[in-house]
């Protein structure tokens, strides 16, 4: 079996038969986490990303969506990010959460990325209705549209209970410079970057800002969009890498993504139950240091 047909088939589940007992399955109280600096409160350092969960209403697209989302739980999973822009997936969360009764266990997080202070708070009632949650765990300016009007919009929400923690979102290397700036101006408790193996950027000033500003970090595209599994290959697994757990490229990218000292959790898209056991085992064993990451980065230059 090649590299592909492992990471399509997930290692998680083959971990079973092939590799003893899956780390994804030694429980949530073994799991690493991180804080939430302005806080304290400790979060796993797997979350989910749900741009693909914007599907119809039939079965067929919803079923797998509630079996990852049901092991997304039983595993131990907290942060769910979304987004009015992910087409249905606000409505698609607020269903399937409702029918597995989880809502209590999960930290939901969601964007506005609208102009103006009434268009941005129906913006947010309208997510609170479709997630249907009185009090959103998150709530991001969107790619910094609107940051303007939303962040004091947000803080109103926040002062009310609505909201309980606000942040700032992009994926773009583009925006960084404007993204700094916003953040020494808002001093968010959260913000959400790309960040991966192939797209480094954020750790020239992004990260150590946000370490500097005392905000949680969301890492997004912790996998480069799916390229990095292109480029890897079929390169096999270096065997270092179980050193610090990683039993897959994809949970080799994730432990070098939250590995960052500034970087709290990665949100990394799963809609297949494999998906999810295979990502969880990054959340097990210990992230790689200083030293292991230069390494990692060596490793995929050199590819």
């Amino acid at each position: 079996m090649d590299r592909r047909e492992f990471t399509k088939a997930g290692a998680g589940a083959l971990a079973l038969t092939t590799l003893g007992v899956s780390s994804a399955t030694a429980g949530p109280e073994h799991m690493i986490r991180k804080a939430i600096p302005s806080s304290g409160e400790k979060i796993p350092i797997v979350g989910l990303g749900t741009n693909r969960y914007g599907v119809d209403n039939s079965e067929a697209s919803r079923a797998p969506l509630r079996a990852a989302l049901r092991r997304f739980k039983e595993l131990g999973g907290a942060l769910i990010d979304t987004a009015p822009q992910y087409r249905s997936s606000e409505t698609v969360l607020g269903d399937l959460i409702d029918e597995l009764g989880i809502r209590d266990e999960l930290f939901i997080a969601t964007k506005t990325d609208v102009s103006g202070a009434a268009e941005t708070d129906r913006q947010m009632q309208d997510s609170t209705q479709k997630l249907r949650t009185g009090t959103l765990d998150l709530m991001q300016v969107h790619n910094l549209r609107g940051w303007k009007t939303a962040f004091p919009v947000m803080r109103d929400w926040q002062r009310e209970g609505r909201i309980r923690y606000i942040g700032m979102s992009t994926s773009r290397a583009s925006q960084y410079a404007d993204f700094e700036a916003v953040m020494r101006k808002e001093k968010p408790d959260f913000i959400q970057v790309n960040y991966s193996l192939e797209q480094r950027e954020a750790a020239d000033r992004i990260l150590p800002l946000a370490a500097d500003l005392g905000a949680a970090v969301i890492i997004n595209r912790a996998f480069g969009g799916g390229r990095i599994f292109d480029a890897v290959g079929d390169e096999p697994l270096p065997k270092w890498a179980q050193d610090f757990g990683a039993r897959s490229w994809a949970q080799f990218l994730l432990k070098y993504a939250v590995g960052h000292s500034a970087a709290t959790l990665a949100i990394p898209g799963m809609t297949k139950v494999h998906h999810v056991d295979d990502n969880f085992g990054a959340a097990h064993g210990r992230l790689p240091d200083a030293e292991e990451r230069q390494r990692q980065e060596a490793f995929y230059d050199s590819l």
